[in-house]
């Protein structure tokens, strides 16, 4: 069977328990936090990068759609000076209302201008070694094409070109129209966004070419990030994608949501600080988890004192149960010791008395029969003087308990020493007869030992018994009749040459 444990065991689980819980949980909570805030954080990117999807295809398509409108004027009216006239115009119109404009133009062939939305140009002034002026000279295919940024000839801003090709009636190559689109324009559209300090948003081509980027770095226009991580899993995902991904400009760990345009061979990229996302989520931890562990260590604290109050007290109960179980044996011992003589083992002469008088007062009660006999050892002064009184000592003990092993077993049966060698034996229930028979046996028993007694004139140590025996009556007989017709027994069988029985009224032969 196992061993119940201690309170003290089940109260140290149980503080351990709470203390490990209420960290385990504040642990947990801090987590699940975390898990929201960065949830947040990519819904927050994802957002932005749909927002600036739609603001670059909404913008280049303004722009694609008054291309396309010169682009068919130029090719169906031709470019004699009263349409290049009405086609700058048109142009200055358009600048006008589109703020994203930095400015339109259109070149030959040769790539000289023949008409811009400025006040005036010089016409011998040519773009020919532009990129998006070869590209379309080489490529008869038509559709709009978005260049990378360069610097614009005319205003000096860095600009996005985004051009359509003019087909002669023959289908020849025929010159170039151009919408230049200011970049301050999308720099001031995404300086509208709380990206945080270390955020980052930009328009990329679908080819890894940076257009746009904030912050914004001259340098960095125009670059290829085809070598990024931010490419490699924008060229895997099918539409849009969320990642976390370091940057390779500045080394910021970001969580990326990147997104196509619509329309054009465009992606947006709205990048935000993980480390400063999290920077509140971890001031707020920091604090609410010291808070916790001190909460934690205040209840383990209480709890390993109050645990060693109750060690000191269940300590303090055991040595009070220690000293009151031995403060019982000692009383028991005590009363054994004031109950019992100290050389024979028997009872001594006071319990003698007490039971006398209890058995007298049951045996008056219920009207049944009391019997006493009185033993002495014969000759045992003799038996001192010549072996010492050590000798006699022994020699007490043995017989007393000869006589013990005679005594019935019943309760009230008692054998006392209530003399130096006198003995006495009590018996409730027992009539004459059967106290003479009990007395015999011991004597016999005694008898058996064969102590040497060469004082004696039987040569070994006997005994002498007188037996008394009466149903006592109430207010007439007493303990001390019973007690002076059971010493007078005894006198006559010492009389009668001793080593024997006699009884007050001696058993029917």
């Amino acid at each position: 069977m196992l061993k119940r444990l201690p309170v003290t065991f089940w109260a140290t689980v149980f503080v351990t328990v709470v203390c490990v819980a209420l960290v385990g949980l504040d642990f947990w909570r801090s987590w699940n936090a975390r898990g929201v805030l960065l949830e947040q954080t990519e819904r927050s990117a994802t957002n932005l990068a749909r927002a600036m999807s739609q603001h670059a295809d909404d913008t280049i398509k303004s722009a694609d759609t008054s291309l396309h409108d010169l682009e068919e004027r130029i090719e169906t009216e031709g470019m004699g000076p009263a349409q290049l006239a009405r086609l700058h115009r048109v142009m200055q119109d358009q600048v006008r209302e589109l703020p994203q404009l930095d400015g339109m133009y259109a070149f030959d062939e040769t790539g000289r201008w023949i008409v811009n939305a400025l006040p005036s140009f010089n016409p011998d002034a040519s773009n020919a070694d532009r990129e998006y002026f070869r590209f379309h000279r080489d490529h008869p295919d038509g559709g709009v094409h978005i260049n990378t940024p360069v610097v614009s000839r005319s205003s000096g801003k860095w600009v996005i070109p985004v051009s359509r090709r003019i087909d002669r009636a023959d289908g020849s190559f025929g010159g170039v129209v151009v919408a230049a689109i200011d970049i301050d324009y999308f720099s001031r559209f995404y300086a509208s966004f709380d990206i945080g300090a270390d955020g980052a948003v930009a328009l990329l081509t679908n080819s890894g070419v940076m257009l746009v980027r904030r912050p914004f770095r001259p340098q960095g226009i125009g670059i290829s990030i085809v070598d990024t991580p931010l490419f490699r899993a924008y060229s895997g995902a099918v539409t849009t994608g969320v990642g976390m991904f370091r940057s390779t400009q500045d080394g910021e760990l970001r969580l990326n949501s990147y997104r196509p345009l619509q329309h054009y061979p465009l992606f947006v990229t709205a990048a935000l600080s993980k480390e400063e996302a999290l920077a509140h989520w971890r001031r707020d931890t920091w604090a609410h988890s010291l808070g916790v562990l001190l909460l934690a260590g205040l209840l383990a604290l209480f709890g390993r004192r109050l645990i060693g109050q109750m060690r000191r007290r269940l300590e303090a109960e055991r040595e009070l149960r220690a000293a009151r179980d031995a403060l019982a044996g000692l009383n028991a011992t005590l009363e054994k010791m004031a109950l019992q003589d100290g050389l024979t083992g028997l009872a001594n002469r006071r319990q003698l008395d007490v039971s006398l008088a209890n058995e007298f007062s049951r045996a008056v009660r219920h009207g049944s029969p009391l019997a006493l006999a009185l033993i002495d050892v014969d000759h045992f002064k003799r038996y001192n003087d010549r072996y010492g009184h050590s000798a006699g000592d022994d020699c007490l003990r043995a017989i007393s308990a000869a006589i013990r092993q005679q005594t019935p077993r019943r309760p009230g049966d008692l054998a006392a020493r209530y003399g130096g060698e006198e003995l006495a034996i009590l018996l409730p229930n027992t009539d004459s007869a059967g106290a003479w028979a009990v007395a015999e046996r011991m004597r016999e028993a005694v008898e058996a030992l064969q102590i040497a007694h060469e004082d004696s004139p039987q040569g070994i140590v006997t005994i002498s018994a007188g037996v008394a025996a009466m149903v006592p009556r109430r207010g007439i007989d007493s303990e001390t009749t019973l007690f002076d017709d059971a010493d007078k027994a005894l006198y006559c069988a010492k009389s009668a040459g001793r080593n024997r029985v006699a009884a007050s009224a001696a058993p029917d032969d």
